[in-house]
């Protein structure tokens, strides 16, 4: 364990100080308002239960505010997954960084991202062939996927992995309804 810690902070496992630094990234990311009005450390969660009840205010869901089948969740996030691939291929991550929300672009630079990626790209060998597998795989949700509303903003909460070998694909995607379409607002992967 003080092997890991010293690796860590002094940098030696370049694949453990990244996805250490994505964190750090990712957890500051969302606690900066960014002048977006985004404030997500006072989140709440709707419930997507189906029910009977015939009142108003559940006639009057949009259907940005329900839940995706989870189907349709699942091609999200292969598509997200495909993106960070070809990103760690190509040493490039426009594709993924076109296909963000504004929110996500407000936070971050393109050079940002790809720094913040920098020891999955120095490991792309190993990296690659292990999300290539993730397309062929079903996502296995840790929970099923939800919407948060914060400040009248629907935010699609996404988690699990795929099980491929050796090592499985963790994954922690958010993505903010924008122009009746789900954009990408956070991105957390790990390969153990």
């Amino acid at each position: 364990m003080k092997k890991l810690v010293r690796e860590v902070l002094f940098g030696r496992n370049s694949l453990v100080s990244g996805a250490f630094a994505l964190t750090v990234v990712m957890l500051i990311a969302l606690g900066c308002g960014c002048n977006k009005d985004l404030n997500l450390s006072n989140s709440s969660t709707e419930s997507n239960s189906n029910s009977s009840s015939s009142d108003k205010a559940s006639d009057s869901k949009s259907s940005s505010d329900a839940v995706p089948p989870k189907s349709t969740v699942e091609t999200m996030v292969k598509e997200t997954t495909e993106q960070f691939r070809d990103g760690v291929q190509d040493e490039n991550f426009t594709g993924l960084y076109n296909n963000a929300s504004d929110d996500f672009k407000g936070t971050y630079t393109l050079d940002q991202v790809r720094d913040a990626f920098k020891s999955y790209i120095e490991k792309k060998k190993f990296v690659v062939p292990i999300l290539d597998k993730a397309q062929s795989t079903s996502a296995d949700f840790s929970q099923d996927p939800s919407i948060r509303t914060e400040k009248g903003l629907n935010i699609l909460v996404t988690s699990g992995k795929f099980n491929t070998k050796p090592y499985a694909v963790r994954f922690d995607y958010e993505y903010v309804m924008r122009g009746g379409e789900w954009k990408l607002l956070k991105l957390v992967i790990n390969i153990p």
